[in-house]
């Protein structure tokens, strides 16, 4: 059997990491296919590793405005599909319109599915667009033969727009590069920290109004206002709207950036450094599919304190403390416990790391070609 994969609007973050560590992971000849035709643009496809069995195409329409790969989606996809013999059209994306069946499609954005989360960008061309998608992607979802979803959590958000999906339903989490699996740190008391030399807490994330850097900041300036020697770094690229508010919040906590330090965008290969660097993860998302940071940060033996919206319990169990991300006493109530409490800090790390040992890419892809050639071998029969 043959996959045709569309990653036509797969260009940037998780989307691509997961697109390329599925298929580095992957051994699809043990699920039945002997090929599969990737359709993307160049630079998604120059980070998928070389298989004798990735057959790479490229499209000038894939690589143009958006209004072109809806067209090209449309009316020429499927035709390319059927033409190279495929069995099975796989679209991590979450949108389909290529009208060719069986297809399988991808959740795994759950902003589109969040009123509250919508109308915090006000009228704006981003909220249209999360509308959109939100429309697009119901009728995707609807419609597909297969959906894999990445937790229970997202699945069942979803559900409740989508109302009832017709195909197949698979649960399949990510899996973390093995590069992030650092075994916990011996954990210090916090009077072995000092101003110049201080606790470090990591927050990796795109810079977003949802993902509440801005609260994150208050709660650790209020720790230093304490007398806490902690610091704060700010890992990720940035969102405009959020990033003029998180300037004007830091211009005023830490004018000179003496503990809250935003160190912007980091390549991905280059990731693990800045967790094997910090003391404590914070992660204070309000909306998550399923959120791979934490899965990082879990691997890299940190000990971790969380917001407790969306599928962030599902994944951290009970390996982690938890806030309301949009309460900034309560965040910094519960950082301000775990930064002054060796045990927990060490009984927490180690438990994290333990739990993110099931997370695998190889696991990941089993899972995925195994329902692919499921939905295939359904559809067939069903003919």
């Amino acid at each position: 059997m043959v996959i045709g994969i569309d990653a036509s609007n797969i260009r940037a973050g998780g989307g691509v990491t997961h697109l390329s560590e599925l298929l580095n992971a992957a051994s699809p000849e043990k699920h039945g296919f002997h090929s599969i035709l990737i359709f993307a643009p160049q630079s998604t496809l120059d980070t998928i590793f070389s298989k004798p069995w990735i057959i790479n195409k490229n499209s000038p329409d894939i690589s143009k405005g958006i209004f072109y790969r809806i067209y090209w989606q449309r009316f020429v996809l499927a035709r390319l599909v059927k033409e190279a013999g495929c069995h099975i059209l796989f679209v991590p994306g979450g949108v389909d319109v290529s009208g060719f069946n069986p297809v399988v499609t991808m959740s795994q954005n759950l902003l589109p599915f969040d009123w509250q989360q919508i109308f915090r960008y006000g009228f704006s061309i981003f909220t249209f667009k999360l509308i959109l998608l939100r429309f697009v992607q119901s009728k995707t979802f609807r419609k597909s033969t297969g959906v894999i979803f990445l937790t229970n959590y997202a699945r069942n958000e979803v559900q409740q727009v989508v109302k009832k999906l017709s195909g197949k339903i698979a649960i399949i989490p990510h899996g973390i590069d093995s590069r992030f699996m650092m075994p916990p740190r011996k954990q210090l008391g916090i009077e072995c920290y000092a101003i110049q030399k201080p606790f470090t807490i990591i927050y990796v994330s795109t810079i977003d109004l949802y993902k509440n850097q801005v609260n994150v900041a208050e709660a650790v300036a209020k720790l230093r206002n304490e007398g806490l020697p902690v610091e704060l770094n700010l890992v990720g690229s940035a969102r405009y709207s959020a990033m003029t508010k998180l300037k004007d919040c830091l211009n005023r906590l830490d004018p000179d950036g003496e503990f809250i330090k935003y160190i912007g965008h980091v390549v991905f290969s280059e990731l693990h450094n800045y967790y094997a660097k910090a003391d404590l993860m914070i992660f204070a998302s309000s909306c998550e599919n399923m959120p791979n940071i934490l899965l990082e940060g879990m691997a890299a033996g940190l000990p971790i304190i969380c917001s407790n919206r969306g599928p962030m319990p599902e994944i951290l169990g009970d390996s982690g403390l938890y806030f309301d991300p949009e309460n900034i006493d309560e965040i910094s109530y519960t950082m301000r416990g775990m930064v002054n409490s060796i045990t927990m800090r060490t009984t927490m790390s180690e438990a994290a790391y333990q739990k993110s040992k099931k997370f695998s890419w190889s696991n990941c892809a089993d899972l995925t070609f195994n329902f692919l050639s499921s939905v295939c071998g359904k559809n067939n029969s069903g003919n």
